[in-house]
């Protein structure tokens, strides 16, 4: 499997997180790599800002009329995810003590929870839509340090998500909104694609530069197209 460093530039500060302190840490510590040609499950999360809390597990409205779509597709014998993220609706500059400001925590829903691993954050910023797509291997860090002196990505294996994705979020945070600008529990989704009751499957869809300015089973359709239209991509 071909491997390379990133070499993106990547936008620092502070935001709510339990417990934990920022760490020195290159702007992204984990490995991108090539896709794979197979993936063991795969995720959506359908962010918003009424989803948002803060470090004490209280209400934290993120940017109103804001969304995030994430697709996750895993493949956990190996430790690689790749990712497909889009923000819409959102303003400002990133902002978090971890390497980035774009994560999966694990965290169950209206409860906080550490970051397992960072994402690089969609971009352009500005306006119109943000969007961030790659894979990466681990081990994970996060450039957080846990109360036992630990990055919380440390000891982080994509088998715990497949385990039980419900106690996983995404979410992203911003200037204005440290807690988080958007969030949303990841849900499972099929690899190859649902049945869409109108004599086909959402294989058909590719949700590439796809606006989702509402969520609904268009949106979920869509980003499960990703997964099957990658994937058919890498065997072919």
């Amino acid at each position: 499997m071909l491997k390379k460093t990133s070499t993106r530039n990547l936008t620092l500060g502070a935001a709510a997180a339990v417990g934990l302190i920022a760490i020195a840490a290159p702007a992204h510590a984990a490995t991108e790599v090539e896709e794979p040609a197979e993936f063991t499950s795969a995720f959506t999360v359908m962010a918003t800002p009424d989803q948002v809390i803060n470090a004490d597990g209280e209400v934290a409205p993120g940017q109103e009329g804001a969304t995030g779509t994430f697709m996750f597709r895993i493949n956990s014998e190996l430790d690689v995810i790749c990712y497909d993220i889009t923000l819409e609706g959102v303003s400002g500059d990133y902002q978090s003590p971890a390497d980035t400001a774009t994560h999966i925590h694990e965290a169950a829903k209206g409860e906080p929870g550490p970051p397992r691993i960072a994402f690089p954050n969609p971009e352009p910023i500005g306006e119109g839509p943000r969007t961030s797509s790659g894979c990466m291997e681990g081990p994970f860090t996060t450039g957080v340090e846990a109360d036992n002196g630990m990055d919380t990505g440390e000891g982080f294996t994509l088998a715990q998500i497949e385990a039980d994705p419900a106690a996983f979020t995404g979410d992203s945070h911003t200037v204005d909104f440290a807690a988080g600008v958007v969030r949303g529990q990841l849900t499972e989704v099929p690899l190859g694609g649902v049945d869409t009751g109108a004599g086909g499957t959402a294989a058909g869809f590719d949700a590439t530069g796809m606006t989702v300015a509402g969520f609904g089973i268009v949106a979920l359709l869509a980003g499960v197209g990703v997964v099957a239209h990658r994937r058919q991509r890498a065997e072919a």
